[in-house]
């Protein structure tokens, strides 16, 4: 017998053999019969009242509903797509431009790549986190060590002793820190980094963090009195505690960035939310007259 288009087929009355293998298989609304399936054995119909008049060609037959109003599939635009957001590539951060009149700008809405130096102790992370949490534009935090520390396996902890390894994997860090900080600046996210660059260290020094994000990097100091420092390191736990010794002898390093041109905040009588509103200053100063290094 023939069936209305578009009507459901009737289900198999029995399993479907296929020959080496043995399944039941029941078809989805719409779906034909696989071709060259044979055809279901016939088997008593539904019970149903009987028709009033033979159906005509077409029209549903007794004991099967009458067909669903044919419905088209949603139109699938491409723009629907999901996963093809397209993002722009990563490029060196250029200066900041100065502002056209003699005002600061407002460091709060400044797209910027922030550099944040100082010895361990001196409060960059927290520094730096506080800063990236309040400001009104986005802005992502970028933390050296914790992209060093990504390596778990075969991690050269320059705690050890600096060598090849540890200089390696410092390098690899900060050249990733670099590509992150360019692809958050040209997607609109502003970046804050923290690093312990050392003044008489140039080959790992700003050199690298220049090449790497762009000349567009705003280096900035952080560098609190001995006495906090040593304080706050008391207070660390892991492998970012350092010995009192070790300390005194980065502390007494990064006071060669005075006289270096770059801008120096001493947050030796200030909490994290005072620190970050003088990096706010310091950064709008920087965006106006950005220092040379």
């Amino acid at each position: 017998m023939q069936y209305a288009v578009g009507a459901p087929l009737p289900p198999p009355r029995g399993p479907l053999h296929t020959p080496g293998a043995a399944m039941s298989w029941t078809p989805h609304h719409g779906q034909p019969l696989p071709p060259g399936s044979p055809p279901a054995p016939a088997g008593p119909p539904p019970a149903a009242p009987p028709a009033p008049a033979s159906p005509a060609h077409g029209a549903p037959g007794p004991g099967w509903p009458a067909p669903a109003p044919h419905q088209a599939p949603p139109t699938q635009h491409s723009t629907d797509i999901t996963g093809h957001v397209q993002l722009p590539p990563g490029a060196p951060v250029p200066l900041p431009s100065p502002p056209a009149d003699t005002a600061a700008p407002d460091a709060a809405h400044a797209a910027v790549a922030v550099l944040l130096i100082g010895p361990a102790g001196a409060g960059k992370t927290s520094v730096a986190r506080h800063w990236a949490d309040t400001r009104r534009v986005p802005t992502a935090h970028i933390s050296l060590d914790d992209v060093r520390e990504w390596v778990r396996s075969g991690f050269a902890d320059p705690q050890s002793g600096w060598n090849d390894n540890s200089e390696a994997q410092y390098r690899l860090a900060r050249r990733t820190c670099g590509f992150a900080a360019r692809n958050f600046l040209a997607n609109g996210i502003s970046c804050i980094l923290d690093d312990a660059v050392f003044p008489d260290r140039p080959v790992v020094g700003l050199g690298g963090w220049k090449r790497h994000v762009g000349p567009g990097l705003l280096p900035i100091v952080l560098l609190p009195g001995l006495e906090i420092v040593l304080e706050r390191n008391a207070r660390r736990t892991g492998n970012r505690r350092l010995s009192d010794e070790e300390v005194a002898r980065i502390h007494g390093r990064m006071a060669g960035w005075y006289g270096s041109g770059l801008p120096i905040i001493d947050n030796s009588q200030h909490d994290v939310a005072t620190t970050a509103g003088m990096l706010d200053d310091v950064v709008a100063r920087s965006i106006a007259s950005p220092p040379s290094w």
